[in-house]
């Protein structure tokens, strides 16, 4: 006869359990969140800015690398916001 001292769990025991499956819960919501907004993030055309806001930011990456000087920053930039002007009044009608 094993059981000499009951046969039910020590409270401890269940509050562990009860633990145990909350931390999993958690986590698995937690997993389940993170991949669903990293697969929104990644979906072409949102959180863009209009007008070449992907090409502003990496122009700025660039200058931040010293692969270009501030002239050809000044430069680029400029082109980039001629470019984002005429697509934004070749789209709006005017």
């Amino acid at each position: 006869m094993m059981m000499i001292w009951g046969s039910g769990w020590a409270w401890w025991q269940a509050g562990l359990m009860w633990l145990g499956m909350i931390a999993f819960w958690v986590l698995l919501i937690w997993l389940i969140y993170a991949l669903v907004t990293r697969a929104i993030g990644r979906q072409p055309g949102r959180g863009e800015q209009p007008g070449g806001g992907d090409a502003r930011q990496i122009l700025d990456e660039r200058l931040a690398r010293s692969e270009i000087d501030v002239e050809d920053y000044q430069r680029l930039r400029a082109v980039i916001e001629d470019s984002a002007g005429s697509r934004t009044r070749a789209g709006s009608g005017q």
